[in-house]
């Protein structure tokens, strides 16, 4: 088997046997690389030399220490990583070159895990295809002819193409999960406070959440050992100890109480991911879970509470973006002037609708009528969670109604918007979410099904997706 096909845990292995070599390990991703992104497009720019240099640092150590000593990983581009660019998707960040590690590339590197190149994302990670971002779409590796998902498209795909052992992105309305679900891989968003943000670029504030993307479960319970925990630069992370995920792997799962949401069924879903979904559910029944239906009342309103919460955050954090201090800078005979001609010709189709909108529902007189209704919405969401969880110990439904669609086939803004109606209901709540691969469709695209759970209980989720996973193999 080739290096590029092995899993996180394999190569970490074999390392530490000396089977195989960190700079042999690196070589052989940007082989894959080199052989393949002209086409598939997942990376905005690889570190090469610096890659290779910390690789020879690492095979010359005695002691291989570190969670993921000598892994290759992407990092999605609106996570800072020092001295690279990082663009965020944007032109109005061309040139911009990080002058710190974000706290989560900060963790990857004292584990001896190596950055090896940022990924294409939408703009500021708004989007579900990475159409939206402002330098070139990134293609599905599973067919090049579909979309891999967004916003964290480029990180999907370089996994899903073996360009990358692992990857990181960030997840505000599924932005991890849509794209793990349509490339055939896992992704995790964490609990809202489990993993800090510091050095994302912010698009929601409340809703942001940096995680891991891998070829299996247990490389995704590693990746989020390594960046859980408190940070005491970003005030939101939870206080709270991190538990070893790969402990919850083997368990089993039976006795668990697994929910399935009513009201799904109140959306069109496509036949073969209702199909898989009723699959997946009887591979857990056959384990031991136990199945029970709960409602969750208000689903029927988290896309609409999303697109004022979320575009409202929007237009306060991309206001800092002006042109005066770094950046894409505009012309003008006055300030004014200056900031229109930088934030015209630097923002795009897709964020400057999001700022509008954003804009209007904060304006005077419409705040009470729009954002604040849309809270309030949201915390009763986060109740309809609250009382399931209290008949359940887990949540089951698809990632996505509907697999991978084709460049350009989604042209109605809201068409896109709908491609996240099973995602975003967690952001809102803040809760933790998996989207696993689980069979494919007709025309043999992946199809994601998707664990949810309680706050802070990854471990629960990681234990019930593992069973899910191994039971494909049975």
């Amino acid at each position: 088997m080739e290096i590029t096909e092995l899993t996180v845990k394999e190569i970490v292995e074999k390392i530490k046997k000396k089977e195989i070599g960190v700079k042999e390990t690196v070589l052989a991703y940007l082989k894959n690389i080199e052989d393949k992104d002209n086409n598939i497009k997942a990376f905005l720019s690889i570190n090469n030399e610096e890659a290779l240099i910390k690789a020879e640092e690492l095979d010359k150590e005695n002691e291989k220490n570190g969670q993921i000593f000598g892994i290759p990983v992407a990092i999605k581009d609106n996570i800072n990583v020092y001295g690279t660019e990082t663009t965020a998707g944007s032109k109005i960040l061309k040139g911009y070159i990080s002058p710190y590690d974000a706290t989560v590339v900060k963790k990857i590197k004292e584990q001896n895990g190596i950055t090896i190149g940022k990924t294409n994302c939408d703009e500021f990670a708004m989007g579900s295809s990475t159409e939206n971002s402002a330098f070139f779409n990134t293609k599905n590796p599973v067919n090049t002819d579909y979309v891999p998902g967004g916003s964290s498209g480029g990180s999907a795909a370089s996994v899903a193409a073996n360009e990358a052992a692992a990857a990181f992105g960030s997840d505000t309305g599924g932005s991890i999960r849509e794209p793990a679900g349509f490339c055939g891989i896992v992704g995790l968003k964490p609990t809202y406070g489990r993993v800090s943000r510091y050095g994302l670029i912010a698009f929601g504030s409340s809703l942001d959440v940096i995680g891991p993307l891998a070829k299996n479960v247990e490389d995704a319970a590693i990746l989020t050992n390594v960046i859980a925990g408190f940070d005491h630069k970003d005030e939101t992370t939870a206080n709270l100890p991190v538990e070893n995920y790969t402990d919850f792997l083997k368990r089993g799962i039976k006795g668990k109480k697994l929910g399935v949401i009513k009201e799904i069924n109140d959306f069109k879903i496509q036949d073969e991911v209702s199909i898989t979904l009723k699959e997946a559910i009887n591979k857990l029944e056959i384990q031991g879970c136990e199945i029970e239906e709960v409602s969750i009342p208000h689903l029927k309103y988290a896309l609409p509470t999303y697109y004022l919460v979320a575009p409202s955050e929007a237009s306060s954090n991309l206001s800092r973006f002006d042109g005066v201090r770094y950046g894409l800078q505009g012309c003008g005979d006055n300030l004014r002037d200056f900031y229109e001609d930088t934030r015209t010709k630097g923002f795009g189709r897709e964020v400057k609708r999001r700022i509008l909108i954003g804009t209007f529902a904060l304006s005077e007189g419409y705040f009470d009528e729009y954002y604040l209704k849309a809270s309030k919405v949201r915390r009763l969401i986060a109740m309809d969670f609250e009382k399931a969880f209290e008949k359940v110990d887990a949540l089951i439904l698809p990632t996505t109604a509907t697999t991978a669609f084709k460049f350009n086939e989604k042209k109605n803004p809201l068409e896109m918007y709908m491609s996240d109606i099973f995602t975003i209901p967690m952001n809102l709540a803040g809760i933790p979410a998996i989207s696993i691969p689980f069979g494919k469709d007709n025309k043999g695209l992946p199809i994601g099904i998707q664990i949810v759970g309680k706050w802070f209980e990854e471990g629960e989720i990681f234990q019930i997706s593992y069973a899910l996973e191994q039971s494909k193999e049975s």
